[in-house]
């Protein structure tokens, strides 16, 4: 694989550690600011929608830039953004932080997932996604773990100047590595309207519904993970931090094996993962008291979320070929639906008899109907000719 494609994953990372992050920092900003728990806890679905919000957007502010100049762009907005929030004394400009730095994420990975499939040959576009995604899986990995240890020793502003330190060495990256490409006006691409009368194709639009159910699933039960370990499992607080680090190094597994795959064999990913995935939050679910099979499941609904996620939002990039600055829009848009839908069904299922336990409950049924979708339309997941090249 290409070094730009390292380079945009290294920015990915320090992103998805900034989403990630202030599941562990929620307590300190609310008493710094002086404002309750739930208000803080805003940060959070704000940056989700700015992000769904953001994606098309920024993407069709970008589309007459070259690739470096956007991502240039969007990475310096994006760590203004949480230089700014680091430095604030008050909590409407860190919220406001927050929604910018959620565009510029959204722009940029938008971007970056188009930019990706043109630094590779046609039939490796599900590689090159892997490479990409893999900055988000590190971050669960080692950023969010990081993150909160360094919020632990010296606050949570420490935390959002790291990462915006960290976006510097991905800038300089991007600048050395990613080539400048002319504008699209200068290439002859077609015009906004065709790219978004896209969205009109059956196939694009039930891959992207796809991509956000598998996604809501994997959600609900990844951002409700802390009280299945501690109330159910009955283990101490040290061991949220194993779980997530587990599902982060499944969800790399998972994402890198199937970005081998979802080129050219999408299909037999998802009539294997799929069935499996469905199986596993139920089991995980009924298995939760038991920490060995606890954690144990958990690295391996991570691994299958990631690779049946990461299969389909690469036939995301493929259904959307006739849009190619606005594609990587479109998969953003999937994912990030996903993303904030998932929580706030399984929120719901806290309240009920399931408890704790709701969300992984709620994952399942996510998947069933992503998988009862698929099956109604099984043509849809395979790949056709025009995605290969002929050797």
């Amino acid at each position: 694989m290409p070094l730009p494609l390292y380079l945009l994953a290294m920015a990915v990372f320090a992103m998805g550690t900034s989403e990630f992050m202030l599941a562990g920092l929620l307590p300190d900003i609310a008493s710094d600011f002086d404002v309750p728990v739930g208000a803080a806890g805003m940060l959070t679905p704000a940056f989700a929608i700015g992000m769904i919000v953001g994606a098309p957007l920024m993407a069709g502010l970008a589309r007459n830039w070259s690739a470096r100049t956007s991502l240039l762009g969007f990475v310096f907005v994006f760590s203004a953004a949480h230089a700014v929030g680091a430095a604030t004394s008050t909590f409407p400009v860190l919220f406001a932080t927050r929604v910018l730095a959620a565009l510029a994420n959204a722009g940029f990975l938008a971007v970056a997932l188009t930019t990706a499939a043109t630094l590779v040959t046609p039939d490796k576009k599900g590689r090159a996604l892997a490479v990409l995604l893999s900055g988000t899986t590190m971050a669960t990995i080692a950023g969010v773990p990081a993150g909160s240890v360094l919020g632990a020793l010296l606050g949570w502003r420490a935390t959002f100047w790291a990462v915006a330190a960290l976006c510097l060495p991905a800038a300089m990256g991007i600048l050395r590595g990613v080539p400048p490409r002319p504008a699209r006006e200068e290439t002859g691409g077609p015009a906004m309207r065709a790219e978004l009368a896209q969205l009109k194709l059956p196939r694009l639009l039930l891959v992207m519904l796809l991509g956000a159910l598998v996604n809501a699933a994997t959600f609900a039960s990844f951002t409700f993970l802390a009280p299945v370990v501690t109330d159910v499992a009955g283990l101490g607080e040290l061991w949220i931090s194993v779980a997530l680090v587990l599902f982060g190094v499944g969800s790399l597994a998972g994402v890198t094996v199937a970005g081998r795959m979802s080129d050219r064999h999408p299909g037999p990913v998802v009539a294997v993962g799929g069935p499996l995935l469905l199986i596993g939050w139920p089991a995980l679910a009924v298995l939760a008291d038991k920490p060995a099979a606890l954690l144990t499941l958990v690295l391996v609904q991570g691994a299958l979320s990631f690779a049946l996620g990461s299969t389909l939002i690469t036939r995301v990039l493929y259904e959307a070929a006739g849009a190619p600055t606005m594609a990587g829009s479109y998969a953003t848009v999937a994912l990030n639906v996903g993303a904030a839908v998932g929580p706030l069904i399984a929120a719901t299922t806290l309240s009920t008899a399931a408890g704790d336990l709701g969300p992984l409950w709620a994952s399942g049924l996510l998947v069933a109907l992503a998988l009862l979708v698929a099956s109604c339309r099984r043509g849809v997941i395979t790949a056709r000719p025009s995605d290969e090249v002929l050797p």
